[in-house]
């Protein structure tokens, strides 16, 4: 070997390069591509190193929202996404979003700053690997990886560096997508059906839901012991009086929230028919199969399935599943759909159609509010690397859309093309129209009279997108609507909020005051 090359191997072993940016190859050696943060002393300098060795980085207004959107981020690519904070406050606005991450079991990384401590050796960089492994592996959940401030800004010499090589991805086990439609067809096509209400279902609080589809399919329903009562025993189409020739005689039984276990004779003959179909309806996936083999399995809430049925397709004022509907008719079929909020996401997920395992987002296991422009943001950044020109489309309530709504500006700041549709109705569950809430404040202070659940009505959220440059819609009708979602849907090139206003109770009397005097809603 010539002195010249001696001399110039010599100086890059002698290179020296800061803690920073091993941070960041450690990183993208373990397959990271995105990151996710608020910066700060001292992980500024993290965010900086990742960009210039190709890591993408999204600056959001809070903590929490990054936290999410680095969790989505896992979901979406199988290797975790990283969420980048400063200590102290910072990485306690990210709890949630790691709290998150673990009960969905999403793998996230959480990488955040302290204050310096004495650091002889590069142990701390060895942890990185080892943190992203234990986010995949087993159980997929958060791992925080502490950088104090002397590692980040730490001289190393080019030679000591050992990056450890990426670590394999986890065996991944795909769940089956919705079996609604197959379970409708089921139960169309059953002469002898039966509905057996289970304490699953009042654990629910399906008893609404649950009526409804019993009285307007006709079936008839027998509850188990502690079933009873969500819908009356004295109801007509309640068959606990022949519960013996009734689960004979069935050729298709819904299990709403009821085991087959000794009470329900294992499902077995010759209690049963022997060719008798089971639809299960459990939110324990562990139920879904035991002793017998179902014809269809549904791992959902109860309380949610059962809403399917009650769609209405041309009422007005608009209700929630008028929207839904006129909304899955021009989803594209590769389309990403975030989803929160309480009856819009209960109601959306029944409605709103998937075809593609991974593109539905919602609150999950933990069932967070304040997840969907974070989980939105997430899944655009991936789409437009992955699949340029897909499209997410997030639906919010109201009161959902209030936790991160201030991240419209981040949509804006980098262009996602994202389409918001925030499904409006006044409250929180339910609210009051412009005329009640004037009419209502004459009885004193909003403070005092003001019911909890109530939100300012007519809210413009449009006007939120309008003032960081994207699009907003106003829309009260479903002719509104379908325009102006057809026109969102057709421009690429900006985001979009459709702000649809729906009754805000259908039931409610005008001008009774009766939250008042009554202590039920």
């Amino acid at each position: 070997m010539s002195e010249s090359n001696s001399a110039e191997r010599g100086n890059r072993d002698e290179e020296q390069v800061p803690g920073a940016k091993v941070i960041a190859q450690a990183l993208k050696t373990q397959g990271v591509k995105y990151m996710f943060g608020v910066v700060g002393i001292p992980v500024t300098e993290i965010a900086f190193a990742a960009q210039e060795l190709g890591i993408r980085y999204v600056g959001m207004r809070n903590e929490q929202a990054a936290c999410y959107a680095a969790s989505v981020v896992g979901y979406l690519t199988d290797r975790p996404g990283v969420c980048l904070v400063t200590s102290g406050p910072g990485l306690i606005n990210a709890l949630s979003g790691m709290a998150n991450a673990n009960m969905n079991c999403w793998p996230l990384l959480v990488i955040g700053g302290s204050c310096e401590r004495s650091q002889e050796t590069m142990g701390a960089f060895q942890e990185l690997p080892q943190a992203v492994r234990s986010s995949m592996y087993g159980r997929p959940g958060a791992c925080y990886v502490d950088m104090p401030a002397d590692i980040v800004d730490l001289k190393v010499n080019v030679s000591s560096i050992k990056y450890v090589e990426c670590c394999m991805p986890p065996p991944v086990s795909m769940a089956e997508g919705s079996a609604v439609c197959m379970a409708a067809s089921v139960l169309r096509n059953a002469k002898q059906p039966l509905i057996i209400i289970g304490k699953g279902a009042a654990y629910a609080r399906a008893e609404e839901a649950v009526r409804k589809l019993v009285e307007q399919c006709k079936l008839p329903f027998l509850p188990t012991p502690m079933g009873k009562g969500v819908i009356p025993d004295n109801h007509p189409n309640c068959v606990g009086a022949a519960r013996s020739r009734a689960l004979q005689l069935a050729d298709v039984i819904v299990l709403f929230g009821a085991r087959l276990n000794w009470i329900l004779h294992f499902g077995l003959p010759p209690r049963f028919r022997p060719d008798v179909k089971f639809i299960q309806v459990d939110i324990c996936a562990e139920e879904l199969g035991n002793n017998v083999r179902p014809a269809v399995t549904l791992l959902g809430d109860i309380n949610a399935v059962t809403k399917q049925e009650l769609a209405s397709k041309n009422s007005l004022p608009m209700n929630y599943f008028t929207v839904f509907y006129h909304v899955q008719e021009q989803l594209p079929k590769d389309c990403f759909v975030v989803s929160e909020g309480a009856n819009t996401m209960d109601i959306g997920r029944t409605v709103l159609q998937n075809y593609l395992p991974r593109h539905r987002l919602d609150a999950g296991t933990f069932g967070t509010m304040g997840v969907g422009l974070g989980f939105a943001i997430a899944a655009a950044v991936v789409a437009k690397d992955r699949n340029p020109g897909q499209r997410v489309i997030c639906v919010e309530g109201d009161s959902a859309f209030g936790f991160s709504g201030l991240e419209v500006e981040t949509i804006c700041r980098y262009n996602l093309p994202i389409v918001l549709l925030v499904v409006n109705n006044n409250g929180i569950y339910q609210g009051f129209n412009a005329d009640t809430w004037k009419e209502m404040l004459k009885f004193g202070d909003a403070t005092f009279v003001a019911p909890p659940l109530s939100l300012l009505p007519n809210a413009h959220y449009e006007q939120v997108m309008t003032a960081f440059g994207g699009k907003g819609y106003f829309v009260q009708t479903p002719e509104e609507l379908q325009k102006c979602l057809s026109q969102s849907l057709a421009d690429t090139t900006k985001p979009s909020l459709i702000n649809i206003m729906i009754e805000p109770q259908a039931t409610r009397k005008p001008q009774e005051f009766h939250w008042l005097t009554r202590s039920n809603i």
